[in-house]
C-alpha cells in the first residue's frame, strides 16, 4: 500500500463542566500532538516505534509498500526458523488482524492509513494510524524490525543499567558500538466513549552480542511486553473479562506469570507524582530470558495473539453507551495522566525523545485531547472517585 497522510483537521473540546463531585479552579485544555500530517507536507522521516532500544542511530527512509521481509540474507536472520524471523512474521500478522478488527469495530467507514520507512543499516518498520473514526478518536498500530549497531551508551540505556555488555572494559575504556537486533510490536487505543476503555500493548524482542572490542562477553536475548487496560470509568463486567484473557494466556505456560507480571505492571505503571496508576493494569513483564527461548517465543505470540479477545467484546458492548460532558471531562482529565506517565516515566517513549527518534512515531501514544483542572479532587463514593482509589490501590479483579 502506498503511504499515505492524514487529513483531518484536529479538533479542541470546548471547556465542558467540571464532572459532578468534582472540586476545581482554573480549568485547562491541551490540545497534544498528533500521529499524522495534514496533505501537501514534506514526506517524514521515521524511527522504531517505541521498541525499547530501537534507535535513531541513522536517517531513515520512507517507502512507497512495505517489503515481504526487513530481515537480510546477509547473516541478519532472515532464516524462515530463525527467532528473528518468527517474531518479525508473528507481529506483522498481528498488526494485520488488529488493524482489520478495529476498522470493523470503528463501524464508520474510517481506515487506518500506513507509513512504511527503511533504515540503511538494515531493517524498517510500518505505522499505521486510525483518527477521528466513529469509535475510535485516535489508533495506532505499529511495527519495527532494525538491526545494526548501537553505541555503547545507548545499549546501557535500553538495559536501565551499566553492568553487561555496556559496561566499561577492564581497561577502564568503553567497548565499541554493540551489535544489536530489535523487533517489535506497539498499540494505543483511545476511543471516543468515556465508558469505553483505552487499551496499550507492545510486544518486543531483542539481541545483542558482544562489542567487537570486548571479546568473550556473551550474546544476549530478551523479551519484553505487556497488555494494559486505562478505563475512565469502572465496569467490574469488563476489567474481569480483560483480566481473565491475561490470565488465561499466562497459565498456558507458567502459573507463576499471572500474578508476577501483574505486580510488575501496577508497579511499572505507576506515576510518582500523582500517587496513582495510570489505569487498572494488566501484564507486564521486560529482559525476560531465563526460560527457554522457545517457549518465550510462544508465550509473546500467545499474549498478542489475546489481545483482540480482551478487547474487542468490551469495544462492542461499549461504544454506544450515552453519555453527557461531564462524563467526557472526566475522560479528559484521567487522560491527562495518560500524557504524564508517557512523557515522563514511560521508558519507550522518553528514549526515544533523547535519542533524536521520530517524533510523529514516539508520540503516537498520546490521545488528541487531555484535560487539566486545578487542584480537582472527586468527591468520595462517586463512580470519579472510585476509579481513582482503584488506581491507587490496585487490587486483584478476578
Amino acid at each position: 500500500m502506498a503511504s499515505s497522510l492524514l487529513s483531518t483537521p484536529s479538533r479542541t473540546l470546548a471547556p465542558a463542566p467540571a464532572p459532578a463531585g468534582l472540586r476545581g479552579r482554573a480549568t485547562a485544555q491541551a490540545h497534544l500532538p498528533r500521529a499524522g500530517l495534514g496533505r501537501g507536507v514534506a514526506p517524514r522521516r521515521s524511527c522504531a516505534l517505541r521498541v525499547r532500544a530501537s534507535v535513531a542511530i541513522e536517517k531513515e527512509t520512507p517507502e512507497s509498500e512495505p517489503p515481504p521481509t526487513f530481515l537480510r540474507e546477509d547473516g541478519q536472520g532472515a532464516g524462515s526458523g530463525s527467532v528473528r524471523a518468527r517474531f518479525e512474521a508473528m507481529i506483522r500478522r498481528v498488526q494485520g488482524e488488529v488493524c482489520a478488527a478495529l476498522e470493523e469495530a470503528d463501524g464508520g467507514g474510517a481506515r487506518f492509513v500506513e507509513d512504511v520507512w527503511s533504515r540503511p543499516g538494515g531493517g524498517g518498520g510500518i505505522s499505521r494510524v486510525l483518527q477521528d473514526g466513529r469509535v475510535f478518536e485516535k489508533a495506532g498500530v505499529n511495527v519495527s524490525v532494525v538491526y545494526g549497531v548501537m553505541p555503547p551508551d545507548a545499549y546501557r540505556a535500553a538495559k536501565g543499567e551499566a553492568g553487561k555488555n555496556g559496561a566499561a572494559a577492564a581497561d577502564g575504556q568503553k567497548p565499541g558500538p554493540v551489535p544489536f537486533f530489535a523487533a517489535g510490536i506497539s498499540s494505543v487505543l483511545h476511543p471516543k466513549n468515556p465508558f469505553a476503555p483505552t487499551l496499550h500493548f507492545n510486544y518486543r524482542y531483542f539481541e545483542t552480542d558482544a562489542p567487537k572490542d570486548a571479546p568473550g562477553a556473551p550474546r544476549q536475548w530478551w523479551f519484553g511486553g505487556g497488555t494494559d487496560l486505562t478505563p475512565s470509568y469502572i465496569i467490574e463486567e469488563d476489567v474481569k473479562h480483560f483480566h481473565s484473557v491475561q490470565k488465561q494466556a499466562c497459565d498456558k505456560f507458567d502459573p507463576s506469570f499471572h500474578p508476577r507480571f501483574k505486580k510488575w505492571c501496577d508497579d511499572y505503571f505507576y506515576i510518582k507524582h500523582r500517587n496513582e496508576r495510570r489505569g487498572l493494569g494488566g501484564i507486564f513483564f521486560d529482559d525476560l530470558n531465563d526460560y527457554d527461548q522457545e517457549m518465550l517465543l510462544n508465550f509473546a505470540t500467545e499474549c498478542a495473539d489475546s489481545v483482540l479477545p480482551a478487547y474487542i467484546p468490551i469495544i462492542e458492548r461499549r461504544n454506544d453507551t450515552p453519555f453527557n460532558e461531564e462524563h467526557k471531562a472526566w475522560q479528559q482529565l484521567r487522560r491527562g495522566r495518560y500524557v504524564e506517565f508517557n512523557l515522563v516515566y514511560d521508558r519507550g517513549t522518553t528514549f526515544g525523545l533523547k535519542t533524536g527518534g521520530r517524533i510523529e512515531s514516539i508520540l503516537v501514544s498520546l490521545p488528541l485531547t487531555a484535560r487539566w483542572e486545578y487542584d480537582h479532587k472527586p468527591e468520595e463514593g462517586t463512580e470519579e472517585w472510585k476509579l481513582l482509589d482503584a488506581c491507587i490501590n490496585p487490587k486483584d479483579w478476578i
